[in-house]
């Protein structure tokens, strides 16, 4: 058998954790498989998802993100400000202000002090044209549509910010019910990709309370991305201010959104541990 090992740093985002599985530090494929034996909890190391970077071409950093379930997404948000602590903590980056480069294009980060525990993100702008998310049907943009889930009808609005989500508005919100619903709308299909769900309550109109099931991974603590689709859709149907607090059972993230519909994500970042995870295990 090989002793050799293969060496990842572990971090999380209001709860929201990720391996970081550094290639230019390892020589080990990255397969399905192997990504869901790491990220499986009790069996595992237990993880919300791997970041496979930096993916280094010249000054350009790119990075990889995967599902617990070993599918690749284009999109993370709390992954992106993991994926920016772990640059900044390796002196891959000396500034607090570089590019991240993902399946859904470039990604600018401001790290809003040393040490990369804050950052905000720009996230890009929201789309709610059922061809761009995708949702199935006719062309059209997909708010506040009936959707026939788990034999109940809810008013759904969707929406991509480079991953797709189905947000509904609730009166109460809880992890329960998203538990419940979530897999029937993950795999519905009216969502040729999957999809992911938010339940959101507007409080007021400078905070929403969310509960989330991600496609791939299932009940989530937290997520960047939900937090940008909850404030683009409570924006679009007139219930929140330009900046909004999204609060979520991890913690809060703060979005901001521009003018143009540029959405911009501010959210915490720790560091846990660096993990030294045997070969063999993943043979």
């Amino acid at each position: 058998m090989s002793n050799t090992s293969i060496k990842m740093s572990k971090y999380q985002g209001l709860g929201n954790d990720y391996l970081v599985l550094d290639p230019n530090k390892n020589k080990t494929q990255l397969v399905g498989k192997r990504i869901s034996l790491l990220c499986k909890r009790g069996f595992g190391i237990g993880a919300d998802g791997i970041l496979y970077g930096p993916i280094l071409d010249g000054d350009k950093i790119s990075v990889k993100i995967f599902n617990p379930d070993g599918s690749e997404t284009a999109a993370s948000g709390n992954g992106i400000r993991i994926f920016a602590k772990y640059l900044m903590d390796q002196q891959y980056v000396t500034s607090r202000n570089f590019t991240v480069y993902t399946d859904n294009g470039p990604l600018h980060v401001e790290s809003l002090n040393d040490r990369g525990t804050e950052c905000k993100v720009e996230m890009g702008k929201a789309t709610f044209v059922s061809t761009e998310i995708p949702v199935t049907g006719e062309e059209r943009e997909v708010v506040n549509e009936p959707f026939l889930f788990h034999d109940q009808l809810y008013n759904a609005t969707c929406t991509s910010v480079g991953n797709p989500h189905c947000v509904i508005m609730m009166e109460n919100v809880s992890k329960e019910t998203v538990k419940d619903l979530g897999p029937y709308v993950e795999n519905a299909p009216q969502f040729p990709n999957r999809m992911n769900l938010q339940i959101i309550k507007v409080i007021d109109r400078a905070n929403i309370q969310m509960e989330i099931y991600e496609r791939g991974a299932g009940y989530t603590l937290a997520s960047g991305t939900g937090s940008c689709a909850a404030a683009a859709v409570a924006r679009r149907l007139g219930l929140v201010d330009k900046k909004v607090n999204v609060h979520q059972p991890g913690g809060t993230i703060e979005i901001e959104t521009m003018e143009d519909g540029t959405m911009y994500m501010i959210g915490s970042v720790e560091f846990i541990a660096d993990l030294s995870v045997a070969e063999e295990f993943l043979s």
